[in-house]
């Protein structure tokens, strides 16, 4: 697929990835654990475009029992999906020129580094072919000392999560990019470009419609408004109201 872009484009590549487990020996994480699910949506001009990439990966490995615990994703379902060197090439079309988004972006960069370097170490680092931002470390400077982790931030943009009950990396991506939006522009927008909903490896992204009937707008009762104006007569009282100035 062609992912060229103009230059007076500003292409972004929202991604996730899931694993094997974590390496527990004190070294890096990735060492010995395997990609087992990539998911990447695109973001052009702050648009998402509808492009994606979805492919799951059969490692040369087991899963460990905890990260089956996380994303569900278990070694008889791998049993017949194509290792990594068969779709590197695609992969790294997807991404290639882009900004790479990732929460804990560490965390994807070290896997995907390690994978380019089990299959040929002359691939190169991500970096070589995307800037990378970390929307986990942008959190911590928006909401220093406080919990920064998806589900939360979610909460605290107003974005529903409520049909993620397992990691999964193509859904954890389409969110990731909702609240990247917010935290760098204050306003998302859902609706894809003019075009078709293109994927890459996998199956179609489907997201709520942009064209939603207008609220409807509930007015106060004469009760109510008595009510409300009998509580600002109280306040009055005893100091200023600040809701009458």
């Amino acid at each position: 697929m062609n992912t060229s872009n103009n230059s007076n484009q500003h292409r972004i590549v929202v991604l996730d990835t899931e694993t094997t487990g974590m390496n527990q020996d004190g070294g890096p994480h990735y060492l010995g654990h395997r990609i087992v699910e990539i998911g990447a949506v695109e973001i052009i001009d702050r648009k998402l475009t509808g492009r994606h990439f979805h492919v799951y990966i059969k490692p040369d490995r087991e899963i460990q029992s905890e990260a089956v615990e996380v994303h569900g994703i278990t070694d008889e379902f791998l049993r017949d999906k194509p290792m990594y060197g068969d779709v590197h090439q695609e992969f790294l079309e997807f991404i290639k020129g882009a900004e790479l988004v990732a929460h804990n972006a560490p965390f994807d960069v070290g896997f995907m580094d390690y994978e380019f370097e089990k299959l040929n170490p002359a691939i190169g680092t991500t970096t070589q072919y995307c800037k990378v931002t970390d929307t986990l470390a942008m959190a911590k400077k928006i909401f220093p000392g406080k919990r920064n982790n998806l589900d939360i931030l979610c909460d605290r943009y107003g974005i529903d999560n409520s049909h993620r009950t397992l990691h999964g990396a193509l859904l954890d991506a389409e969110i990731l990019a909702d609240v990247y939006l917010l935290m760098t522009g204050g306003q998302t927008n859902l609706q894809f470009n003019a075009g078709s909903e293109e994927g890459v490896g996998g199956e179609s992204i489907k997201r709520a419609s942009a064209e939603r009937k207008a609220l409807k707008v509930l007015r106060a009762t004469a009760d109510e408004i008595e009510a409300h104006n009998n509580r600002l007569d109280i306040v009055d009282k005893s100091a200023s109201c600040l809701w009458r100035q």
